[in-house]
């Protein structure tokens, strides 16, 4: 049996809550799971969520689920800048930790956090849940085989709209203290599936910008932007494929994208996450007359769809991608082989940002895990 401790019941909270709550129906090779404790910011919010997501115990204090003798992995999904703080008090304390991305603001938290998973022996995991889609799973699958032949190229792309409006109110995610913005907030998304398909990235050139100078406060007065709600870089990888990585926190129009197009030189794959449960594929062994991009709908044959859903072309949704994630978690925990990204994979990934971030501010090309 794993006791499961949720630190945080938002929108991530929920999602981890639903993955604890539907894995051992989806995937049946679990053991019991036993939702224990969960945490909040107050005592009253912590009840009420508790009754609603299925927890035995609640708490006001989030260091009380870390204490918990019953809990033997915490899910902690509570904002960027609270994750150093209790990941290391949750891995000092014995317990697996399934921590939502990005890893800290800062890196050198974010290496104190890695430093403390590998001297606590247990199970430490970061919430790249995009890197378990049955489709990404399948391009990688192509990408071993050589279907597209030598990929030369990748572009990629992460765009949301959420602070597209510039009368919307200034939030905690405009604050410096939660990091440097899309660079951070966004872009490790892209760079965990760059990372899961392609390798390392070893060297960047970044350029950052704000759209909106000041935001209004609830207040009724105006405070400035700290953190940049666009990011637009160039990337170099181990492997010497070239290719862009761009986000926006303020798209119009984008809800949920991240697209992906992959070259080749026999061919090439595009991929959008806003309709993830299809890609398309490209290849030049087709004969000239019948050439072009084929669309190809995720079914059973695309693992694991099929844990879901028995009929091609039905769809998964986000919350499932959270479900597969937590699957590869508990076979982590029980040392099955897993499609993770564990704290210092998760490192990796920190450090191209802060990279990134380092070569804005030089304006110059920085090399990944140079000083700076």
């Amino acid at each position: 049996m794993i006791g499961v401790g949720l630190i945080g019941s938002g929108f991530m909270g929920k999602c981890h809550a639903m993955a604890w709550n539907s894995v051992r129906i989806a995937f049946g090779d679990m053991p019991e799971i036993r939702l224990v404790h969960l945490g909040e910011a107050n005592a009253e919010l912590a009840a009420r969520r508790a009754a609603e997501f299925g927890f035995a115990r609640a708490s006001g204090d989030w260091r009380a689920v870390i204490d918990d003798p019953e809990v033997d992995v915490v899910s902690l999904t509570t904002p960027n800048q609270f994750h150093p703080e209790m990941a290391l008090a949750a891995l000092r304390a014995g317990k697996h930790l399934w921590c939502e991305k990005p890893m800290a603001p800062s890196f050198a938290e974010a290496e104190a956090m890695a430093a403390a998973a590998r001297a606590s022996g247990k199970v430490a995991v970061l919430g790249y849940n995009y890197i378990q889609s049955p489709a990404i799973r399948h391009i990688r699958r192509l990408l071993d085989e050589g279907a597209i032949g030598t990929v030369n190229h990748l572009r990629v792309e992460m765009d949301e709209d959420f602070m597209a409006d510039p009368d919307a109110p200034f939030f905690w995610k405009h604050e410096a203290a939660s990091g440097y913005g899309a660079l951070d907030d966004f872009a490790v998304h892209p760079l965990s599936l760059i990372q899961n398909l392609f390798g390392r990235v070893t060297r960047v050139l970044c350029d950052m910008a704000k759209p909106y100078a000041e935001r209004r406060t609830e207040a009724g007065g105006r405070r400035a932007v700290e953190t940049y709600d666009i990011a637009s870089c160039l990337i170099r990888l181990e492997t010497g494929i070239s290719g862009t990585l761009l986000a926006n926190r303020s798209a119009w129009g984008r809800k949920g994208r991240i697209a992906l197009q992959v070259f080749g030189s026999q061919g090439s794959i595009l991929f959008d996450q806003e309709r993830f449960n299809e890609f398309q594929l490209y290849v030049t062994s087709d004969r000239a007359t019948e050439q072009g991009y084929r669309t190809i709908l995720a079914a059973p044959q695309h693992e694991p769809y099929g844990r879901f859903i028995p009929a091609p072309g039905h769809g998964l949704g986000f919350n499932d991608l959270k479900t597969i994630e937590c699957h590869e978690l508990v076979a982590k925990i029980e040392g099955r082989p897993a499609n993770v990204i564990g704290f210092d994979d998760g490192l990796d990934i920190e450090r191209t940002v802060h990279a990134m971030a380092r070569s804005f501010e030089t304006g110059g090309w920085m090399e990944v895990g140079g000083e700076w």
